[in-house]
């Protein structure tokens, strides 16, 4: 009898195509992951249009290569799954396409995955003694969530971001210090080399219990601390030294974080978790990991955080997490339609 199931995992949710074959919801056997990052960076974030066409083009070799590496024959694959919300939609119906072709082809079961689920699936795949329940924190270029994680399947969204994602705000800044896209990672940098006090910024805590969260405004207080509060002044970030440019983006970054290891640690004190857990792409800033952890550490909890190489858009978290729904007998129908938003 075959005790081992290996899952193909699919994600195109935005401007990566990526494909994976995971066995067990933990032995990554393929991981092939194609960025878009050189075909937006003029643009300064992802054009739907320009993601989808690529997705497209890229979608079928992408899938290949994955199941050529995972040494899996096409027969062993025991069911297919893909993520068909939230995210561009555009993009999402070309995963969801091949992914309901392949599953008819194979005679295997199509698995609906929510992509920020799997986001927080990527903390957790190495984890043999789970202490629940945690409350879990997915910070991306499209999203800033909070929930709250009974188990691996029963997740319940407490506060989300109710205008710019971290990601998004970290471009944008990015964009007005004339760095390089993607933002989070070139404000990182760049913060290296300057004082996190220098400015500051406003920490947005909107409501008193809110765990909500909310960086229009700070964007809008770097914009006007490089071009004047009237917005009439030419921006002075040409005629800054590489030190008042530094002093910018950590004292920027030292804000996003403070709110969002302030909220963690909220929701925490009220679930009473035991543990915390962290992905997403903006998952991947070293502060933010050593802010939590210090956090966590100070309160008696655990953190867990995605590997830095699973932070970012891949099939691993696609394939991972379905292996617990294929385990729950929880299976899609070919009805299955991509949707922007995040329902569970």
């Amino acid at each position: 009898m075959k005790t081992d199931v290996n899952i193909l995992g699919i994600e195109t949710s935005c401007d990566e195509t990526a494909a994976a074959v995971v066995r067990n919801g933990s032995q990554v056997l393929s991981n092939v992951v194609s960025s878009q990052i050189a075909l937006h960076q003029k643009y300064g974030g992802v054009v739907p249009e320009i993601a989808s066409r690529a997705h497209i083009e890229k979608i079928y070799p992408i899938v290949q290569q994955a199941i050529e590496q995972s040494g899996v024959d096409k027969k062993d694959i025991d069911a297919v799954a893909v993520a068909n919300q939230p995210g561009l939609t555009v993009a999402l119906i070309v995963g969801l396409t091949a992914a309901k072709t392949l599953a008819l082809a194979l005679g295997k079961p199509l698995i609906a995955i929510n992509h920020i689920h799997a986001h927080l699936q990527s903390s957790m795949m190495d984890v043999q003694d789970l202490k629940l329940p945690a409350v879990a924190l997915v910070v991306s270029g499209g999203h800033t969530s909070l929930y709250e994680c009974e188990n691996i399947l029963d997740l319940h969204l407490l506060g989300s971001t109710i205008d710019d994602a971290a990601g998004e705000a970290f471009d944008k800044v990015a964009s007005i210090l004339n760095l390089s896209y993607p933002g989070g990672p070139s404000i990182e940098k760049t913060a290296k080399d300057g004082n996190p006090k220098a400015i500051n910024f406003p920490r947005t805590m909107l409501a008193k219990d809110s765990l909500d969260f909310s960086f229009s405004g700070l964007k809008t207080a770097v914009l006007y601390h490089c071009c004047g509060q009237d917005m009439k002044g030419c921006s002075r970030v040409t005629q800054m030294s590489q030190k008042e440019i530094a002093d910018i983006a950590a004292s920027f970054q030292a804000a996003v974080i403070d709110v969002l290891v302030r909220k963690t640690k909220m929701a925490a004190d009220k679930f009473g978790a035991k543990t915390i857990l962290l992905g997403g792409g903006v998952a991947a800033n070293t502060m933010l990991r050593t802010e939590l952890e210090n956090m966590a550490n100070r309160t008696g909890r655990k953190l867990l955080v995605a590997p830095k190489k699973y932070c970012t858009d891949n099939g691993v978290m696609i394939a991972s997490l379905a292996y617990y729904k294929f385990k729950a007998g929880m299976f899609a129908d070919m009805s299955l339609e991509a949707k922007a938003g995040v329902d569970d």
